[in-house]
């Protein structure tokens, strides 16, 4: 099963046949295996990673440290479920160190991701305090390396 689940991180569009292949199964264990790991909520999501560099639209990313107020029975897991709903929040994570949560936000301009940190998330009741840091460039995600890497060129010889 964890070799299934390192094929598909690695290669979200891996077919059951391909991964078949490299494990040494059939295609049927393999794709009955994956039904099983998306039924339990193993397999969340498949994903396609895009450098957006590499497009003309205005695309801005922004990691938040966020304080909470921790939460009577419920931890910080209220503040941030609902912060999780939210179309611009990327992702929540809760942190160690001298914040509680890490909140990654995407949107068209800094601008943007500065009035939504302050109309939609410094407001939310148990938000003490947020500190904003824009992503200025991403050299890695997911694994994969996002710079372009210069081709090595052969020096010519010459007699």
């Amino acid at each position: 099963m964890h070799e299934i689940l390192e094929i598909l991180y690695e290669n979200a569009k891996a077919t059951p046949s391909e991964i078949a292949a490299l494990l040494g199964k059939s295609e049927e264990e393999v794709a009955r295996e994956i039904k099983e790991m998306e039924d339990a909520g193993i397999i969340r999501k498949y994903i396609t990673l895009i450098n957006w560099e590499k497009l003309d639209q205005s695309v801005v990313f922004a990691v938040l440290e966020l304080k909470v107020a921790l939460q009577r029975k419920t931890g910080y897991d209220a503040v941030a479920e609902r912060i999780a709903r939210f179309s611009e929040v990327e992702s929540v994570r809760l942190i160690s160190g001298g914040h509680d949560l890490s909140v990654t936000v995407r949107g068209k301009s800094m601008k943007d991701i500065a009035y939504f940190v302050a109309e939609k998330i410094a407001p939310l009741d148990g938000v003490q305090s947020t500190c904003t840091h824009f992503i200025l460039k991403s050299y890695k995600e997911h694994g994969a390396i996002l710079t372009e890497q210069p081709k090595p060129e052969r020096l010519v010889i010459t007699p």
